[in-house]
């Protein structure tokens, strides 16, 4: 089920929001929970339900695990290191398994010129992120971090919906505290409004916005055989502008989802693109995916406390494990290496005290982050040359037969002229890539917006309308983050 569908917005959403208070007025309190984790399983298994005994059996165990770190369960004999290596092996075994099993296997076939069958598993929707979470749950209770509560406040933290599916990875201490509170258990009038106001922000980003985007990406990146120079730029930019607008609208969505329950979800997107550097890219793109890689494995390796060799070293790992983290291909091992090379660079640029002109530093780290997109979003590396290759002008530039007069004299610079963007809808995607780069530049963010905003329902209303209007949610695309 799709934030952006009709059977979300109009059944789901309504009867959970409903039935949730109506047990909640009742007093029953036990009665709301359970009716909240049965709806959000009830979600999760929308899409698959021979899954669902999955997520429930990694609920399970971890929460057992947890607990026995907690030191709740005195019998236990092996040390508390032990368990936790237990903990995280059986996490990262059940990951493995199921999304870099046919990687590894393709890829020791190609080596050994061997002959084992792939398994083709099909990948468990959000097992990347609910994986993540219960690791750093048992790492958290680990080092005492955590509290006792009881399964059915760990079972809605695990698969709490608005955040279940693609993110954000949150904490046990920043939600349990949440779930547990007897005043996020009234109705919020505030927070109605806000959530509302949120989710349709996001709505509109991924309908009218994304999608749109998306559109161009896939005439360049999959249906296009060659791009000319002004081709590959509308792809690559297309694409650099849907998933920001999709994971954008989705991080949006799942924030305003939350709000109407009085949960408030940490931040995970904050105008990224506006970023100066390669590193406040990263501190502003999928925020608690980069906090988790902070605290659970560039700490751990010893960050940058044992020299700057090592520092450079652990910093180039996390970014590579981090590619690896959203696709089992090479492609993504890339785009995590290209990362992992920009940061340790930007890292001995600041040791070195070199400054840049903030304008020059802006376009540089914009349009690195574009062109490593291109591997992101690459089916396969042929698509991927394919695409650089246009975007250095290798496959011809071709520009619109209208300026041939003018331009005449950069024919003989191989500059053709006749009809240009055949395969990216001519100069309609030029005009939205200039109309979304000024929006990502210029307005502010959802994270602050809706905080000046008077008329929240009302402002709620007109987005929600603008984007049923359009129809677009009839398609119900799905957002790129459910594939990781």
């Amino acid at each position: 089920m799709l934030f952006n569908s009709y059977e979300f917005i109009f059944v789901f959403m309504p009867i959970t929001f409903f039935v949730y208070y109506f047990l909640l007025s009742k007093r029953l309190v036990v009665g709301a929970k359970g009716f909240l984790v049965f709806a959000s399983l009830f979600f999760y298994s929308w899409w698959n339900p021979i899954y669902l005994p999955l997520i429930l059996s990694s609920m399970l165990f971890n929460y057992v695990i947890g607990n026995s770190l907690n030191e709740n369960f005195k019998k236990i004999k092996i040390t508390k290191k032990t368990l936790l290596t237990i903990g995280v092996i059986a996490n990262l075994a059940l990951l493995g398994y199921f999304k870099y099993a046919d990687f590894f296997i393709n890829n020791i076939n190609m080596v050994t010129n061997g002959s084992v069958e792939l398994l083709h598993l099909a990948l468990p929707l959000a097992i990347s992120f609910f994986t993540f979470q219960q690791i750093a749950y048992l790492v958290d209770s680990y080092r005492g971090e955590t509290s006792e509560y009881d399964f059915l406040n760990y079972a809605l933290f695990v698969t709490f919906f608005p955040q279940l599916i693609a993110g954000p990875i949150v904490h046990h201490k920043e939600m349990m505290p949440q779930f547990a509170s007897r005043w996020n258990l009234v109705k919020n009038y505030k927070h109605i409004a806000m959530g509302l106001f949120i989710f349709s922000i996001g709505l509109f980003k991924k309908v009218i916005i994304a999608d749109q985007f998306a559109i161009w990406a896939t005439a360049g990146f999959d249906n296009a055989v060659t791009l000319e120079l002004f081709e590959a730029w509308a792809t690559s930019l297309s694409y650099t502008f849907q998933l920001y607008f999709d994971f954008s609208g989705y991080c949006d969505m799942a924030v305003g989802a939350a709000l109407l329950f009085n949960i408030k979800l940490p931040i995970n997107f904050n105008s990224p693109y506006k970023s100066l550097d390669i590193q406040d890219f990263w501190r502003r793109w999928h925020v608690t995916l980069g906090r988790f890689m902070r605290d659970y494995i560039y700490i751990p390796l010893g960050g940058n406390r044992k020299g700057n060799i090592r520092g450079y070293t652990n910093l180039f790992t996390v970014a590579v494990v981090s590619g690896f983290w959203h696709g089992a291909g090479w492609t993504f091992i890339a785009w995590g290496a290209l990362h992992g090379i920009a940061l340790v660079t930007h890292r001995i640029w600041k040791d070195f005290g070199f400054n840049m002109n903030k304008y020059l530093a802006w376009f540089i780290t914009f349009n690195f982050i574009n062109i490593t997109w291109v591997f992101f979003r690459a089916l396969s590396w042929e698509d991927a040359v394919k695409v650089l290759k246009g975007m250095v002008g290798l496959n011809g530039i071709v520009m619109s037969d209208k300026y041939a007069q003018k331009l005449e004299f950069l024919k003989e610079h191989g500059v053709e002229f006749g009809q240009w963007l055949i395969h990216i809808d001519g100069n309609k995607s030029f005009t939205w890539i200039a109309v979304a780069l000024f929006i990502v530049l210029y307005f502010q963010n959802s994270n602050f917006l809706y905080k000046k905003s008077p008329k929240l329902l009302y402002l709620s209303v007109v987005l929600f309308l603008t984007s049923i209007y359009f129809g677009i949610v009839n398609q119900s695309s799905e957002f790129i983050y459910f594939n990781f």
